[in-house]
């Protein structure tokens, strides 16, 4: 075939729906590997990673997403969705103390169930605007959350927004720590901070089981392997 028989690309030209079929195609299969990928090991997974993942080369990925903060929130855009969600539906709550409760639980279900996720909540992306403004909108959320569970008398009155960060921050780390050794660990965590969290006499959920020994046992073996063995 001559240079002259190939159709000639201009500025502005829309591309072929058989191209645009593709570029459809592999920015899907990007998302997805990212996800499995993020949701097992967390957002310290490089761009190579995700790409060979994927089974796509980097410039096919950087053509898609251009920098890791692009791609992440691109991949957590319906989980920010339902953190959102999860502040709307405890302001909802009639009783302010359950409503936050409530809240806590869900946002540490959020992370159990994605590692990546558990990082996107402790972290700041400020190139990815979208997720960002995802995160300020539900930012005033969680602070009238918190006036709220205070001024029922419930939530001690020097419990601050900052907590929460931290609360996530603890959570993430006894997620990754204790990974699929004692994965119900985080729930033990959460129910004793918010004992710690409440004013004396307040109704608190039922505290879950601790890990049985054996459980906690094979997670500090875990913890104490390099990364990526086995």
């Amino acid at each position: 075939m001559t240079a002259s028989a190939v159709p000639a690309e201009t500025p502005g030209q829309q591309p072929e729906p058989g191209l645009r079929a593709d570029a459809e195609r592999n920015r899907d299969r990007i998302l997805a590997a990212a996800r499995r990928l993020y949701a097992a090991e967390g957002l310290s997974v490089s761009m190579a990673a995700v790409a060979r993942e994927a089974d796509v080369g980097k410039a096919t990925l950087s053509r898609r997403f251009a920098t890791r903060e692009e791609l992440i929130a691109a991949v957590f855009a319906d989980r920010m969705d339902a953190y959102t969600a999860a502040v709307t539906e405890a302001l909802a709550d009639p009783d302010p103390w359950h409503g936050f409760t409530r809240y806590i639980a869900a946002i540490c279900a959020m992370q159990a169930a994605d590692r990546g996720f558990a990082d996107v909540l402790t972290m700041t992306f400020p190139a990815a605007k979208a997720l960002e403004e995802r995160r300020a909108a539900s930012y005033h959320g969680v602070v009238e959350l918190i006036t709220r569970a205070q001024r029922s008398g419930h939530l001690r009155d020097d419990f601050t927004h900052q907590d929460v960060v931290i609360l996530l921050m603890a959570n993430a780390g006894v997620i990754a720590a204790t990974g699929d050794a004692a994965p119900d660990t985080w729930r033990r965590l959460t129910g004793q901070l918010l004992r710690a969290y409440a004013t004396p006499g307040t109704d608190t959920p039922p505290l879950p089981n601790t890990p049985t020994p054996t459980a906690l046992y094979r997670a500090m073996i875990r913890l104490g392997r390099p990364r990526n063995t086995p």
